[in-house]
């Protein structure tokens, strides 16, 4: 099961509010969700009123494995929570086995210029 803290929209048109929660990869943002940690609201006019967040629930969902989203990890920041770090086994894998690509070298549109090719085709003419 792998678990991702992220925002559920909810709200009407053109009045966005979010809620953080805990939830599995494998289903919909608005779809079914273990946990409500807080909620976000972005056009509130006060910051103090734009979110708030359960800190004692995330920081038990980030010790046990769950990964936040960009947007989340941003306001888990905002709000002074210490984020574990993860470190990815898979990402450190595909870094090392990546093919080192060296593109050829090419003049122009990817032609050979004339003086190297009359040079190349000399001894034939």
């Amino acid at each position: 099961m792998s678990v991702k803290l992220r925002l559920a929209r909810f709200g009407r048109l053109n009045h966005p509010t979010y809620r953080i929660c805990a939830a599995e990869t494998r289903f919909q943002r608005d779809g079914r969700v273990i946990e409500t940690l807080g909620y976000y609201l972005p056009k509130a006019k006060r910051a103090e009123e734009q979110s708030s967040l359960n800190a004692e629930r995330i920081s038990y969902w980030l010790a046990h494995g769950a990964q936040a989203s960009d947007t989340v990890a941003s306001l888990i920041k905002r709000h002074g929570i210490e984020m574990p770090k993860h470190t990815t086994r898979n990402k450190k894998r595909a870094a090392k086995t990546a093919p080192k690509f060296e593109p050829p070298h090419q003049l122009g549109n990817g032609r050979k210029s004339k003086a190297k090719w009359k040079a190349k085709h000399a001894d034939k003419a």
